[in-house]
């Protein structure tokens, strides 16, 4: 991949992520038991750029989304939660992909990158309202980011897999990747 195709393809993933997020903003919580929790729907995005772009590159698509869509329709409290969110999945995310398809697969990243922005918002959260209790609610918001985690993370692989382009690059990704002793 050039250099112009790497950034039109990161600008591509970034607008995508904003437009979702977008949206999603725009839709009622889905769930009626945990109030203010959403389907994260932009995970997909972000497990799409952590397969198929240099870790570098994943995280400015990340960046990029959390900075326009704070400022299309965002404040600064929702900044600050979304910040430490994705700053903590995204972290999360690169670190459990390390452990290899072997041992852990797309979706299970995914699903570690959903409970993780929930920590990072909640951490946010009990720092705003100087208390800890806040944390209490981490349990319920675990249990719909493990949820939502495998769903965001079976959609990611599905357009992985099956959208042509994408096939392309998360195959040039895993070469680069791979130690020259287990190219046959």
């Amino acid at each position: 991949m050039t250099n112009n195709q790497r950034l039109v393809y990161i600008a591509l993933l970034a607008a995508q992520a904003v437009i979702i997020s977008l949206i999603e903003r725009a839709i009622p919580s889905p769930f009626a038991i945990a109030p203010g929790a959403k389907l994260g729907l932009a995970n997909i995005i972000t497990c799409m750029a952590l397969y198929t772009l240099p870790v570098k590159d994943a995280s400015k698509v990340v960046m990029i989304r959390i900075i326009l869509a704070t400022l299309l329709g965002g404040t600064i409290s929702s900044f600050m939660y979304s910040a430490a969110g994705a700053a903590l999945s995204f972290i999360g995310m690169c670190s459990v992909k390390k452990l290899g398809p072997s041992r852990i697969s797309l979706i299970g990243v995914s699903v570690a990158g959903a409970i993780l922005h929930n920590i990072g918002q909640l951490t946010i959260a009990s720092w705003v309202a100087q208390t800890w209790t806040v944390l209490l609610y981490l349990p319920v918001l675990s249990f719909f980011g493990i949820l939502s985690g495998i769903a965001m993370g079976m959609v990611a692989n599905y357009l992985l897999n099956h959208v042509e382009q994408l096939h392309y690059y998360r195959s040039l990704q895993e070469m680069k990747y791979t130690p020259l002793n287990q190219v046959s």
